[in-house]
């Protein structure tokens, strides 16, 4: 009797705690993971650079903020950002160039969302040491970029990962940072620095993140995007997407950097699931990641399921709180962008650019030529769609005339190789000869339309020249395009004659391919090519100039066109429609 009493309370026991155990594992724990990325300073419902009111910004992504920590509990969320917040908009400008004593907004914006991680991005390295490690001094969120190591020791100059904990889940985030910086900025901008490979980065902190934290969910914040096939010099610009299929481990990775929405589950090479996503740029978007996991009654998780998807802002309101906190920001910035520096005798349009010479892309040239002195200017429509008005010029416009901070130049190039760098813009900007029956421009689509009109590679790679008389035959295949008739004032150009080129730091560095690829100067080489650099942006000249000059004029200085005219102009006629269908 006494032994079965024993074996029926151990057999109760045991019952008891398998029930126990059940009960363990079938209790979920939820988490919520916010991502936003490629801010590009858009942090109010209002552009400063048009001056007119914005659909995105962090003011509408903090009420999905709010809504999210207050459905989930807070303790439940996770809010992380992607990087590339220090550029874009004048409300970054103001802090990163302009009072330079104050904290800085884009620190102290982080604190008042309580961010939890972020990453670096390219765009935050463009504004240069001075800027970049004053905001990652003055904000409490980790600055994250484990490839981003110091020159000397190759050890990390940002805090590789985080380990956040939810209800008793580790969640470790790894940042990573397009490696291509080289290629895009001056070495003063990022000097001591070296920028490692991604998926070797990523192969190497997966490994110590596992040993060191043995995490329940590891997230990796990669400022990337999407398409590994695209080579930026020596560099693999994008690796998202390639090392969450090739490197086991993560769990979720969310991308930013090439502003495209991407929501995907893909398999890693063990065969497990990844959730990919990105939630584009300018805080139209917020990425939204749901956790749920299941843990064993020892505490290790036995169950995963992790599903993405991307909520507009467009329609949300600004967050009153938000609004409320930064609104002496607000009125700053405001101040700033709203005084006058000039007069424009008439509409400047980005538009035009594309199909020919434009008063827009020629006021660009005639100021890099003024500001350097030299005898060429390189440039590109940098803004899709950009307007300075009639009327007074302000300090806004000159955001829209130039979008980024890049440096001026003053480079040494040869005749031969300025014609092989034209040839290569024209390349990547208008269509084969095969084709130019029926588009000028080179599309995406083989079949554009006005809703279907995005360019196959970006317009600020679409490089004209002043300075020189020449013409482009859209007949003829690459190599045998461009025909330069001789300077702009009538003299002879001679492809053995080196000339003083006026060119911003981004193509000076080799951004675009046009230096290397199409002049054929090895990377490396390019820094010995510069003669003269600005101090601070070009931007900042441009301004300084038009309020020497008083007036701006809209003209063009017609030293350039497509040809032949009668093959051109009907096709110049149907792309205007598809890629401009309001104008």
């Amino acid at each position: 009797m006494k032994f079965y009493r024993n074996f029926c309370l151990t057999l109760i026991a045991g019952f008891s705690t398998i029930s126990s155990m059940n009960v363990m594992a079938n209790t979920d724990v939820r988490i919520k993971i916010l991502q936003t990325t490629d801010v590009h300073g858009n942090f109010f419902p209002y552009n400063f650079i048009t001056r007119t009111p914005w659909k995105g910004s962090l003011a509408r992504v903090a009420t999905v903020i709010d809504s999210v920590r207050a459905a989930a509990g807070k303790e439940n969320v996770v809010l992380i950002d992607n990087g590339d917040i220090l550029q874009g908009q004048p409300t970054v400008y103001y802090y990163n160039f302009i009072d330079t004593v104050s904290p800085h907004i884009a620190s102290r914006i982080y604190d008042f969302l309580q961010y939890d991680a972020a990453t670096i991005g390219n765009h935050d390295v463009e504004t240069g040491h001075h800027v970049y490690d004053r905001w990652i001094a003055q904000t409490s969120t980790p600055i994250l970029g484990a490839n981003v190591v110091r020159a000397d020791s190759g050890e990390p100059y940002l805090t590789p990962y985080t380990v956040i904990e939810r209800q008793g889940v580790k969640i470790a985030i790894l940042g990573l940072l397009t490696p291509a910086i080289p290629a895009w900025l001056p070495e003063n901008l990022w000097s001591g620095l070296r920028f490692e490979d991604m998926e070797e980065c990523a192969e190497k902190w997966i490994k110590i993140i596992k040993e060191k934290e043995s995490p329940d969910l590891i997230v990796g914040l990669f400022h990337s995007g999407y398409d590994y096939t695209r080579q930026t010099g020596d560099y693999h610009e994008n690796a998202s997407l390639q090392i969450a299929k090739n490197i086991p481990g993560f769990d979720v990775v969310f991308m930013g950097h090439d502003h495209q929405r991407f929501n995907k589950v893909v398999a890693n090479a063990s065969g497990d699931s990844v959730v990919v996503i990105n939630p584009a740029n300018n805080a139209n978007a917020v990425a939204l990641v749901d956790v749920t996991l299941q843990k064993n009654a020892d505490g290790k998780v036995a169950l995963k399921h992790i599903s993405g998807k991307l909520i507009d802002t467009e329609d949300i309101a600004p967050d009153a709180a938000f609004m409320n906190e930064f609104s002496g920001d607000y009125a700053k910035v405001d101040e700033f962008v709203s005084r006058p520096i000039g007069v424009a005798e008439g509409e400047f349009s980005s538009h035009d650019a594309f199909f020919g010479p434009s008063a827009f892309i020629d006021l660009v040239h005639r100021l890099q030529l003024d500001i350097t002195g030299a005898d060429i200017s390189f440039a590109a429509p940098l803004s899709f769609d950009a307007t300075i008005k009639k009327g007074s010029v302000r300090v806004s416009d000159m955001f829209n005339l130039y979008k980024y901070e890049n440096l001026l130049y003053t480079m040494r190039m040869t005749g031969k190789e300025i014609k092989d760098y034209l040839e290569e813009s024209y390349s990547i900007w208008i269509q084969n000869p095969s084709d130019a029956q029926s588009h000028l421009l080179l599309f995406a689509s083989q079949n554009p339309t006005a809703s279907d009109n995005a360019l196959k590679y970006p317009s600020y790679n679409f490089d004209s020249a002043a300075g020189i008389r020449y013409t482009v035959d859209v007949t003829k295949q690459k190599g045998q395009r461009v025909s330069i008739i001789s300077m702009a004032d009538g003299k002879p150009f001679d492809e053995d004659t080196e000339y003083k080129v006026a060119v911003n730091s981004y193509r000076g560095n080799g951004g675009g391919d046009l230096m290397t690829k199409g002049a054929g100067i090895a990377h490396e080489e390019l820094p010995s090519r510069i003669i003269t650099s600005t101090e601070l942006d070009l931007r900042y000249y441009m301004l300084k100039e038009i309020e020497r000059l008083g007036v701006i004029a809209p003209k063009t200085l017609d030293c350039w066109k497509f040809v032949p005219e009668d093959v051109v102009s009907p096709l110049i006629s149907t792309d205007k429609a598809i890629l401009f269908p309001d104008r």
